[in-house]
């Protein structure tokens, strides 16, 4: 049972026959008469309970987008259901409206339309709906909680996805797909062609020159090239402790996966077979043999449930996991946090096995706030802040020291900048035929 506005309204009003009439009896008398009509309004209400719901939901949403939840409530009980219905989403949800009045009569279905504005990712859950319905008089209502559950999977937004049309132009231009007034060179032969001026002499293939002479004439004939297709990319994105940091109010690894999803995106494009693996200390996403759109609706589903773990990232692990994944050259790509020599020594200690045999490419995000903190000394809080920031980035540069001095690539960036820098990081490895 529930009471409203109106209940404390006509309780507050029987003050007036007691002033009136200066009988204490008369307040009993009047407590007595509104109990009755409590008792008549919920007798004549209609029973929550024989309320019947059904839900239509969306499948699943991209967090910071909208979406329309319908809740159907069917009465299937004698009498009228007026009131009010509350659908329990959790708060991440956020749903709107939080209630809605309805006013179903027997036998009739009204339809509930919330509209979900996720601002987080991951299974958002509904798991009950709350019903009160009034009497006539509206004194009080009657309540039930039914259990309907409902759940929604909210994607990785790929904000970066802006980024793609760009960076797809020029993986054109280095595989010769569009017109461009620079020759670039490539790795993988791709067919001859008539010398003309400004190319590399290298690229003269003097046995088809001499092939041309004799049959049809003077005249060079040049080789071109393209960047290879095929090459195998595996993306290690680290999920440990160090990853729920917020950075710009966004988690670390949210960043991680917005990178490895421009990066897939676009080694996909460029015929390169992506894999994906999110892991700690055991394997909490995996991705492999997915091409196309496939690989990308594959990386999205699997990111979405995925929450960084209060645990260290076992380094160790990660070489067995690469070869697990290819024996191959690859291009491996190591989404984790550089920022403090002391948690970076795992890292720096197995990637002499991963530079053995792959290029290996680490990719750490900033944040801005330290670098604006060395900019500010107005005063000694300031001052302290700025010391303090500064060291911070001497021990990222001295981490990043190490990391290239063992063989592998450092992209660094805000969290807007970090993907679209480790995708010109792909790109201009793939000109330069490093993978």
């Amino acid at each position: 049972m529930a009471l409203s506005g109106r209940f404390v309204a006509l309780v507050a009003l029987g003050v007036l026959p007691i002033i009136a009439t200066g009988l204490p009896i008369v307040l009993a008398l009047w407590l007595l008469l509104v109990a009755v009509l409590v008792a008549l309004d919920l007798i004549v209400a209609g029973s929550p309970r024989a309320a019947r719901l059904s839900r239509d939901l969306p499948g699943r949403v991209r967090l910071g987008e909208t979406v329309a939840s319908t809740l159907y409530v069917t009465n299937a009980g004698r009498r009228r259901v007026r009131g009010v219905v509350r659908d329990g989403w959790s708060p991440s949800a956020g749903a709107l409206p939080r209630r809605a009045a309805v006013d179903v009569p027997s036998g009739e279905r009204r339809a509930i339309t919330t509209m979900l504005t996720p601002f987080r990712r991951g299974e958002r859950r509904a798991a009950h709906v709350t019903i009160r319905s009034f009497g006539p008089l509206g004194l009080a209502a009657r309540q039930a909680t039914i259990s309907i559950p409902g759940a929604i999977t909210v994607l990785p937004p790929f904000n970066s996805r802006k980024h793609l049309p760009s960076r797809l132009a020029r993986l054109r231009e280095l595989d010769g797909a569009t017109s461009v007034m620079v020759r670039g060179q490539g790795t993988e032969f791709d067919s001859l062609r008539d010398y003309v001026r400004g190319d590399d002499v290298r690229s003269i293939d003097w046995r088809a020159t001499a092939r041309r002479a004799a049959s049809s004439g003077p005249g060079l004939v040049v080789r071109t090239w393209r960047p290879e297709r095929d090459r195998r990319v595996v993306i290690i994105i680290d999920s440990g402790r160090t990853s729920a940091a917020r950075i710009d109010n966004e988690p670390r690894i949210d960043t991680a996966f917005e990178s490895a999803l421009l990066l897939g995106a676009l080694a996909s494009s460029a015929g390169d077979r992506v894999d994906m693996v999110i892991f700690d200390r055991r394997v909490r996403a995996r991705v492999q043999g997915a091409t196309g759109a496939e690989l990308l609706s594959r990386m999205v589903s699997s990111m979405a449930p995925v929450e960084p773990e209060l645990i260290e990232m076992d380094w160790t692990a990660v070489p067995a996991l690469v070869r697990s994944i290819t024996s191959h050259h690859a291009l491996v790509v190591l989404a984790t946090t550089i920022n403090a020599p002391g948690a970076a020594h795992g890292l720096l200690s197995v990637l002499p096995q991963l530079t053995r045999k792959n290029m290996v490419v680490v990719a750490s995000v900033t944040d801005p706030t330290v670098l604006d903190a060395t900019l500010q000394r107005g005063n000694r809080e300031d001052v302290y802040r700025a010391a303090a920031a500064e060291r911070a980035m001497l021990d990222q540069s001295r981490v990043a020291a190490a990391i290239r001095q063992l063989g592998a690539e450092v992209v660094t960036g805000a969290p807007q900048d970090l993907p679209p820098a480790l995708a010109d990081k792909y790109i201009a490895l793939k000109a330069a035929g490093l993978l």
